[in-house]
């Protein structure tokens, strides 16, 4: 169901574009800037632009009580590769984007990736409210996911993004901006989506993902879209906050945290598909000033589990009744044990100086429930994340960068590495990453 509404999407979005242009004259390239793509112009308001990225990564791993270096891991390859094509027709009061991604990683790295990222149309109602459809980034995910991924702080973005955020899906999603007399704002996102994560190919199981987002900005608007980057780029010349809130209510989750429809699936007695609902909530901050930005976000999630399941599917489609934990039967333990259950909190800051050198840091934390996947001792079971990083940008449009970045990591007891074989000491990891944009 969702491959062919998004195939049907982009058959409507292209046709749209077809007819526009045969409507008007060939659009003509307006402006290039490094960094920020070809813009162009055209008839009755018609714009469009295109944009891209590369970025090419390494990563080095390693334990500080692995004296022989067995467990070591170095990795090299394309981080992201992406080309985004947007625009707006019938004076700008029709808007669309179209995002690829050519690297074949996902946004967290611990996903398959995704080639298809954003594919949506929008109609702006009025100059502060719009609504738009197709898949795109979610409101309901934490303040950093709501950052393009060219303007990041630091090389990755935190755990805390990792374990908690679905990142894109498929719905309807509302703006409504409200604009005080003395220049504050008010920012309100309301989304419905289907829950279940980007480029649904298989069916869609499960109901509705219901959640929304108010932001507060007491100082006015950030500069050049500022509240969508992560450092203070421009140096706001005045102290420049947004303070939000986000919640979301995921009814029939078939994953971990809805990025993966039917990864995990449960049955009644009938046989009937029966999932547990995930409910997410968070509050978060970004504030720049004169150089200087600070980062806050906390997320809890929790779980409802139906008590009529009987019975879950394997990988392979067979079916099992047996859902031991700890030696003991416990339906509702097993399945929470699945999910991406409990708190986590991260805190990040930067000054950039006026020769575009950055130095920033980051400390995230993790705690899971009792019952949780952030247990797992291959992927997760790390409490605490320290990031130290030192960025140098080529010019104030993020044209060119690199970064590195340095991060120690606290492992509980039972922590693996990636095959599986247990890890004494703690984890460091070195990170460095070009990007370069046209």
């Amino acid at each position: 169901m969702g491959l062919k509404m998004i195939r049907l999407f982009l058959l409507l979005l292209a046709a749209s574009f077809i007819t526009e242009c045969a409507q008007a004259q060939a659009p003509v390239l307006n402006k290039y800037t490094f960094g920020e793509g070809l813009k162009f112009t055209g008839e009755k308001g018609y714009k469009f632009a295109l944009t891209g990225f590369a970025q090419p990564y390494f990563e080095s791993k390693f334990y500080t009580e692995d004296s022989l270096g067995q467990n070591a891991m170095n990795r090299f390859r394309m981080r992201r590769l992406r080309l985004r094509f947007s625009g707006s027709v019938a004076d700008q009061k029709i808007e669309y984007r179209l995002q690829v991604d050519l690297s074949g990683v996902s946004e967290v790295g611990d996903d398959e990736g995704a080639f298809l990222l954003d594919a949506w149309v929008g109609y702006n109602i009025t100059k502060r409210s719009k609504i738009s459809f197709g898949q795109r980034a979610t409101p309901t995910d934490n303040r950093e996911l709501r950052m393009s991924s060219a303007t990041l702080q630091l090389v990755e973005r935190s755990r805390l993004t990792s374990a908690f955020s679905s990142i894109r899906e498929f719905g309807l999603f509302y703006q409504g901006d409200v604009r005080f007399k003395n220049g504050m704002y008010l920012k309100n996102y309301i989304a419905i989506t289907n829950g279940d994560g980007l480029n649904v190919r298989n069916a869609d199981f499960g109901g509705f993902k219901y959640g929304g987002r108010i932001d507060f900005l007491p100082f006015g608007l950030f500069t050049k879209f500022g509240q969508f980057r992560q450092v203070d780029m421009v140096r706001e010349n005045s102290p420049k906050l947004v303070v939000g809130a986000s919640a979301s209510l995921n009814q029939g989750m078939s994953s971990r945290r809805g990025r993966n429809s039917g990864a995990i699936l449960y049955q009644n007695d009938s046989s009937e598909v029966s999932l547990p609902d995930y409910f997410k909530a968070g509050v978060d901050f970004l504030f720049k000033f004169k150089g200087f930005s600070a980062l806050g976000e906390i997320v809890t999630s929790t779980a409802n589990v139906p008590n009529d399941i009987t019975a879950r599917v394997r990988n392979d489609g067979s079916v099992s009744s047996n859902f031991d934990v700890d030696g003991e039967e416990n339906v509702e333990r097993y399945v929470k044990g699945r999910m991406m259950l409990g708190t986590g909190y991260n805190i990040q800051m930067g000054y950039i100086f006026k020769n575009l050198l950055s130095i920033d840091a980051r400390y995230t934390h993790l705690d899971a429930d009792q019952d949780s996947f952030l247990n797992n001792g291959t992927f997760y079971n790390r409490p605490n994340y320290y990031t130290l990083g030192v960025s140098k940008y080529m010019g104030r449009n993020y044209g060119f960068k690199i970064q590195t970045s340095l991060t120690y990591v606290d492992l509980a007891e039972g922590s693996n590495d990636i095959n599986s074989r247990p890890i004494s000491g703690n984890e460091v990891i070195w990170r460095i990453i070009t990007s370069l944009a046209f």
